[in-house]
């Protein structure tokens, strides 16, 4: 067992598979340099081939598995995810004529992956992001700071003391995996999040790989000093993490390595973001108060503070973050708002209750109906993030009755995600001196335009569609054609030829919005388990 999964972990590139969609042969466009981006997210694995105008030239997508042992747990095998990641570059075909100048990296956050330095093997499971297994390692770690405080070292990393980050995973691994600790104790623990895995893996592995991540993946760790942007000692030694193999920090715009083996040996990996800093970038939010709201497995708001890292009042609940760091510039920051489930509720609505179908069906079931009848659906299925950061938190949907349908509960999951939206636009707002006058969205439930529309009328503000929706995924080709100087950045930042944008005007009176707030707020408090 162990031989076959190093062998998947190596073979980038073994085989073509079907399934791939070729754009590049029903466009006249020519031939040029191009950027493979690999999106590995927490539902799907993608690599798209992109040319600098941000068309799509050839894509393949897998859904990938997670793994739920327990509640509140969410795991994924590291193998699989490699996997997934070179099965899909294999169904890559290349434009004739074209160049494929280099690779950017795009990631699901947070998730921790633990390997063995000797063997190059994962030690357990992947911790997903939105595990919060974590609940009793917090308490015991918050306990542990001189000021007894979740926020201690906020001043230091922008984060709270909470399970969503890399961080308290890692710890519990120690705590509770026995490989994990016998590794440790070895000097053999290595750790990562899933960029890490992915660019030891495809530039060698335990042959040669390198223990590389960017900027924005360490500033999700909680042990990145957001000043220095370096691994910071105090909060490595309060974590007990100094006989822990930590990846060097690079920009998010750099040559991180060169690709080992399979059709695509002898390119650089250039760029690498995690995947909602690398949506922003891909959003072309490059100025302080540019604002964008990705709706992917969870849904977050980032807001660009350019070169100040603005850590706000901990009761607004927002996270300050690296946004990016191109060539030959400081780092750029951001203030974010997360929410732990939005498009995963759709897939519970799929699996768990089996409702629908598929995720497109959920939009339909929900334009049914004029309202939600009443019914308020809480998705605190990994407790809530911001503003309320209550890892005590339970889904809930409240206000049934013999009239609620299935058409109810599928517009009250839309309408969950977007009034867990406005909670964080109007933290946000307490932030800004500005308040906000519009919002970009990208990620797949803005597909729906019934969502987007809830989306606007629960604002009171324009939402904003690109109609290329593979945001996340140019955001890590940008850092990448950047990072070899195959893309001119004026070109990429200053054009206006990345297509149209659709806009949602709200539709509603904001005394409607106002009373139908209050009655979200009730719900929200529903759901906590303690008082």
């Amino acid at each position: 067992m162990r031989q076959f999964a190093a062998r998947l972990l190596t073979n980038f590139g073994a085989r073509k598979q079907s399934g791939a969609r070729n754009l590049f042969a029903k466009s006249n466009m020519p031939a040029s340099k191009l950027v493979l981006s690999i999106d590995q997210g927490t539902s799907s694995t993608r690599v798209i081939l992109f040319d600098a105008k941000a068309n799509v030239r050839h894509i393949h997508q897998i859904e990938v598995e997670q793994i739920n042992q327990h509640p509140g747990w969410c795991q994924m095998d590291p193998v699989a995810i490699m996997s997934s990641v070179n099965a899909c570059a294999n169904a890559i075909t290349v434009p004739e004529g074209a160049t494929v100048a280099a690779v950017g990296i795009t990631n699901q956050r947070e998730t921790t992956v633990v390997w063995d330095k000797k063997s190059g093997l994962p030690l357990a499971d992947a911790v997903v992001w939105l595990d919060n297994r974590t609940r009793e390692t917090v308490a015991k770690l918050v306990g542990k700071t001189p000021s007894n405080n979740k926020n201690h070292f906020q001043r230091i990393c922008g984060l709270p003391i909470a399970t969503y980050f890399s961080a308290v995973k890692l710890r519990w691994l120690i705590d509770n995996e026995p490989a994990v600790q016998e590794a440790h104790a070895d000097g053999r623990l290595m750790f990562g999040t899933v960029d890490s895995w992915l660019i030891y893996n495809l530039t060698g592995g335990v042959d040669g790989g390198i223990h590389v991540t960017d900027v924005t993946n360490a500033s999700r760790t909680m042990l990145m000093n957001l000043s220095t942007l370096q691994w910071d000692k105090e909060i490595i030694e309060f974590f007990g993490f100094e006989n822990v193999h930590l990846p060097e920090i690079k920009k998010s715009s750099d040559v991180f390595g060169i690709i080992k083996s399979g059709p695509f040996a002898g390119v650089p990996i250039s760029g690498c973001l995690g995947d909602q800093q690398a949506a922003l970038l891909g959003q072309r939010c490059i100025h302080p108060g540019d604002l964008k709201n990705t709706y992917g497995t969870g849904c977050f708001m980032l807001f660009n503070t350019g070169n100040e890292a603005v850590v706000p009042p901990s009761e607004y609940g927002l996270l300050t973050t690296v946004a990016y760091q191109l060539p030959d510039e400081p780092p750029k920051y951001a203030l974010e708002g997360s929410i732990a489930i939005a498009g995963a509720a759709v897939r519970w609505l799929r699996d768990n209750l089996g409702i629908i179908q598929n995720a497109a069906e959920v939009g339909e079931l929900a334009s049914r109906v004029e309202d939600t009848g009443g019914v308020y659906f809480v998705t605190a299925f990994s407790g809530l993030y911001a503003p309320y950061w209550r890892d005590d938190a339970r889904g809930c949907i409240i206000g049934l009755t013999q009239y609620t349908n299935k058409s109810h509960i599928c517009r009250a999951t839309l309408e969950s995600v977007c009034w867990q939206t406005k909670e964080i636009v109007e933290m946000i707002n307490k932030s800004s001196s500005t308040p906000l006058k519009r919002l970009k969205v990208d990620g797949g439930l803005t597909a729906s335009d019934l969502c987007m529309q809830l989306q606007a009328d629960l604002l009171g503000i324009p939402v904003e569609r690109p109609s290329m929706a593979e945001t996340t995924a140019f955001g890590a080709a940008i850092a990448a054609g950047l990072g070899v100087g195959a893309w001119n950045r004026q070109e990429l930042f200053e054009g206006d030829d990345f297509g149209e944008v659709k806009v949602f005007e709200s539709v509603i009176e904001e005394e409607e919005r106002n009373k139908r707030f209050l009655l979200w707020k009730k719900a929200v408090e529903k759901s906590f388990v303690s008082a």
